[in-house]
């Protein structure tokens, strides 16, 4: 069953954030080459958690399909990119997830093959291509919407990457299971009137709803796995 892994990088110097960044064009080749990978990106993120049009210099993203977890695991581990990453970065973390659903397309492409049916924490991702006339009125709406994602008591982890900068905006969240999600998602606040916004303003050119089950995950954020409440439940 395919396997996504999504690879978050924390960088402390300037020389460090530099490399980082300009990996976001040099390391293109070295993806293409790793045996076994499908669809991949390689993300920015904005100030704070993310959910900002402001560049954060010091974290990035990659996230990349694998056609099982054993190959996600084995490439990750050995890739000579993935290993750089991490021998330059102060702190990293990956999460492996499972495609549970996917509603429409990335780059013109339906990255993910759905189908997982499992239980246990569920992970959310949207993505969309933002039309230029509406970047403002968009991210106008973006502080009220992870104001109420961040008071939420059941979110784990949330955090908002981007391909490019104001207009191609990912954002990506775990929770405990899929009531949880669908409670904030569903709820009437600054979340479903921005949904509502967009259906009536026709503000992207391309979208994607994705959700996963969350498998594993290796490394630390913040000094810790955002998954240790869940793991220590279990």
């Amino acid at each position: 069953m395919q396997t996504v892994s999504l690879s978050f990088f924390r960088f402390d110097s300037g020389r460090d954030r530099l490399w980082a960044f300009a990996m976001m064009g040099l390391a293109r080749g070295r993806m293409r080459r790793i045996p076994g990978i499908g669809f991949w990106k390689l993300c920015g993120s904005g100030t704070g958690e993310g959910f900002t049009p402001v560049p954060n210099t010091a974290v990035y993203a990659i996230l990349a399909a694998w056609p099982d977890a054993a190959t996600a695991h084995d490439r990750l581990a050995h890739a000579r990119i993935f290993q750089r990453y991490r021998e330059r970065s102060r702190e990293h973390w990956t999460v492996f997830l499972s495609p549970v659903s996917v509603r429409g397309a990335w780059s013109g492409v339906t990255p993910f093959q759905s189908g997982d049916t499992s239980a246990g924490p569920i992970a959310a991702l949207t993505r969309a291509t933002i039309r230029p006339a509406a970047a403002l009125r968009f991210w106008r709406r973006v502080p009220d919407i992870s104001a109420v994602i961040g008071e939420d008591a059941n979110v784990m982890f949330k955090i908002g990457i981007g391909e490019v900068p104001l207009l191609h905006q990912i954002t990506f969240s775990i929770w405990p299971d899929a009531d949880a999600l669908d409670a904030f998602a569903h709820a009437d606040g600054p979340h479903a009137r921005a949904v509502r916004a967009v259906r009536a303003g026709d503000w992207f050119r391309e979208e994607l709803f994705a959700r996963f089950r969350v498998l594993d995950d290796i490394g630390s954020w913040h000094g810790t796995s955002p998954l240790s409440n869940q793991k220590a439940a279990a």
